[in-house]
């Protein structure tokens, strides 16, 4: 009814931002690979040593989003005149003269490209500067980044809820339908970021020869300094998030709810204080003011059709696609994990550290939808969240852990979602 009153005139199938279609032969590969992760990834993540987990979650995810995306080229979202690509040219030789004149050119961007701060260019520019130029190199890139996410995720509910439980994520990270707009988004380069941020938090947060340490098992004991400066470079990228995303600001709840259950020393906290403005001071002495670009994106919006998208409908349709993106087998295991993060809450000594273990596992996601509901209830997002809260949403998914391997019914109710999506939706994205 809406649709056809003229009052979505941007969403041709709310409330995803999509055409609809159906794709049927295209898949067949994506299809056989699903099938193939979840026959093999259960059994890879009781038999592979961790290390090598971490680096077939990230290979797993990024093979996922690849065969997903074939159908309609990966690189193609990348190259419409809306991208951050269209914009390369105005920056030419110059992007600090570039940067300071930003908000004055607003204006005259693409879409994204008002419509986020001017890290995300600055780093695509950075790799065009290397001589990695075009369509396909930033694809990669994007892709790269985004896919780590599932590696740094489990590490870091490896450190919060144990060794055995972060295994037990490991295949819904991998199969997870957020795939869908890793292959090719540039927010997928900001769950990267910002999934890399937190678990650099987390390993800084754990201290030699303590209960977190043994429960998180080998690999993650290191000395005083060496966590200072895992504490100093997760804070490095902390700080970058509100410069790659204006609304990436509600996902400093992710590292507080890190903090909060770690309980760690005050060299680590001083340190990761001390990297989190150097980022913001640096982009201010270039000549960019973070409140001017707020400001400028946000006329922008308001003269866009965007604008015209109604709040009500959206507060509630964006939370569906929330839906979409987690899939099902995180619908069943949230309520659960919910409860233990609450009841925790009251079990929890005000004083050393909290009691972690599983019971923990549902922090992350809860502080995640902290996130996603400051920014659904404020209309800071309203449509187009499939990319915008992916960054959100992988955390969401971590509560999959609670189901007992090989959960492959599960695991097979994420990659269908995963393939009708694609099959039934075509995303500019």
């Amino acid at each position: 009814m809406l649709r056809r009153a003229g009052a979505i005139p941007v969403d041709a199938f709310p409330p995803l931002h999509a055409e609809p279609r159906l794709l049927l032969r295209p898949l067949l590969p994506a299809v056989a690979f699903g099938l193939v992760g979840v026959a093999v990834l259960p059994v890879m993540t009781r038999r592979l040593p961790w290390r090598l987990l971490l680096a077939v979650a990230w290979l797993g995810s990024a093979g996922w989003a690849v065969v997903l995306q074939l159908p309609d080229g990966i690189a193609r979202p990348l190259t419409t005149p809306t991208e951050y690509l269209a914009g390369l040219p105005a920056m030419g030789d110059d992007p600090l003269g570039w940067l300071r004149a930003f908000t004055m050119e607003m204006p005259s961007f693409p879409t994204h490209v008002k419509g986020h701060p001017p890290l995300p260019m600055l780093v695509l520019w950075a790799v065009q500067w290397t001589g990695l130029a075009g369509a396909g190199w930033a694809a990669a890139l994007v892709i790269t980044v985004g896919a780590s996410a599932a590696a740094a995720i489990a590490v870091t509910v490896r450190v919060i809820a144990g060794e055995d439980v972060a295994r037990r994520a490991v295949p819904f990270l991998v199969l997870s339908p957020i795939a869908l707009w890793v292959a090719t988004s540039m927010d997928a380069l900001f769950l990267g970021v910002a999934a890399s941020a937190v678990a650099l938090v987390a390993v800084a947060t754990v201290e030699p020869d303590s209960s977190l340490s043994r429960m998180a098992g080998r690999g993650v004991r290191i000395g005083q300094l060496n966590r200072a400066m895992v504490a100093l470079a997760g804070g490095l990228l902390l700080g970058s998030l509100p410069y790659l995303s204006y609304g990436l600001l509600p996902i400093f709840a992710l590292p507080l709810a890190v903090l909060v259950l770690t309980r760690p020393a005050w060299p680590v906290l001083i340190a990761l204080v001390a990297g989190c403005p150097v980022v913001p001071i640096a982009f201010t002495v270039a000549g960019f003011s973070w409140w001017e670009g707020v400001l400028g994106t946000h006329v922008a919006w308001l003269i866009s059709h965007g604008s015209r998208r109604p709040y009500a409908y959206f507060l509630v349709g964006d939370l569906a696609v929330l839906a979409l993106l987690v899939g099902p087998a995180a619908a069943v295991a949230l309520p659960a994990a919910l409860r233990h993060a609450a009841r925790l809450v009251f079990t929890t000594s005000p004083g050393g550290r909290g009691r972690l273990g599983p019971d923990t596992l549902g922090w992350p996601a809860a502080a995640a939808l902290a996130g996603v509901l400051a920014l659904d209830l404020s209309g800071v997002t309203c449509g187009e969240v499939e990319r915008i809260w992916i960054p959100y949403a992988a955390w969401v998914v971590t509560v999959t852990a609670v189901h007992r391997p090989p959960a492959r019914a599960m695991l097979l109710g994420q990659t269908a979602t995963a393939l009708l999506i694609e099959a039934l939706a075509r995303s500019p994205w």
